[in-house]
């Protein structure tokens, strides 16, 4: 690949055989090269297309970061994809570097903003904050400076988001609304959540995907109401509680949950409750 710009010592936009621009990294990539050399395939470590709708938004950020944020983010979400199910959207390479490079920059300057939702991360996204945490480390290796546990929080909505696929707003969103659901839930029956429980975590994970259709105004509908009926004849404590959720629901998010959403919120709850 042809170089076209050298943006540090490790971070070099290259030209492949097509003449689309890749950025390409690796320790001394650039190192006694000048723009027309052709890269050391040795020297290459990652490769990344700017044939994306985000190409001028990550431009600009390579060429406002230092190489160690770039490199430390990429290993927070080289770490990610080796311990979260599915595949991590792949802007979360861009919005991650923009948010360590700001997070980095207000510890410098001594700013330390708080995360209002950090007591809520850490229950409903345990193995997101886990990683967060982790990512810390990897930070002060990168960059030598050790960010406070609220960015740990913060990192891990940005894992969450990925995951989603989804834009950090709505993701906060969810967020909010699962502690909600939680909540109503704990409090209808007077429960001590079992947190490391398979059913606490089964209800957790139905709770994510269920914010998203309610947030996005989507619903499920089955084609077997006996099911659903007999469902409802067999747990009615816990129906009466799927019923607050569906006022909570139709209050707040302007949403009527259908036969089938509310059957498996309440198989969900009578499990949770037992």
């Amino acid at each position: 690949m042809i170089i076209e710009r050298i943006l540090n010592n490790n971070v070099v936009i290259s030209l492949d055989d097509h003449r689309q621009e890749m950025v390409v990294m690796g320790k001394g990539i650039a190192f006694n090269k000048k723009i027309g050399d052709t890269t050391d395939p040795d020297k290459v470590e990652k490769i990344f297309s700017l044939n994306t709708p985000f190409t001028e938004q990550f431009k600009a950020l390579l060429n406002l970061v230092p190489a160690s944020c770039i490199s430390a983010t990429e290993a927070i979400i080289a770490l990610a994809n080796d311990n979260l199910p599915g595949k991590l959207h792949h802007s979360l390479l861009i919005s991650l570097v923009d948010h360590l490079y700001y997070a980095l920059q207000r510890f410098s300057q001594n700013i330390h903003i708080p995360n209002a939702l950090q007591w809520e991360i850490k229950k409903l996204y345990p193995q997101e904050f886990a990683l967060g945490i982790q990512a810390l480390q990897i930070i002060a290796e990168h960059t030598g400076s050790q960010l406070p546990e609220d960015e740990a929080g913060f990192i891990a909505l940005h894992l969450v988001n990925a995951q989603l696929n989804d834009n950090m707003q709505n993701t906060v969103q969810i967020t909010r609304f699962m502690q909600d659901i939680l909540s109503l839930v704990q409090y209808h029956f007077d429960l001590v959540y079992e947190e490391e429980g398979l059913r606490y975590q089964r209800f957790v994970t139905h709770l994510k995907f269920f914010a998203c259709r309610v947030l996005d105004h989507q619903h499920i509908d089955g084609d077997d109401p006996a099911l659903a009926q007999l469902v409802q004849q067999q747990y009615p404590a816990a129906q009466r509680c799927t019923d607050k959720i569906n006022q909570y629901t139709e209050l707040h998010h302007d949403h009527s949950l259908t036969q089938d959403e509310r059957m498996f919120l309440t198989i969900h709850i009578e499990q949770l409750r037992k």
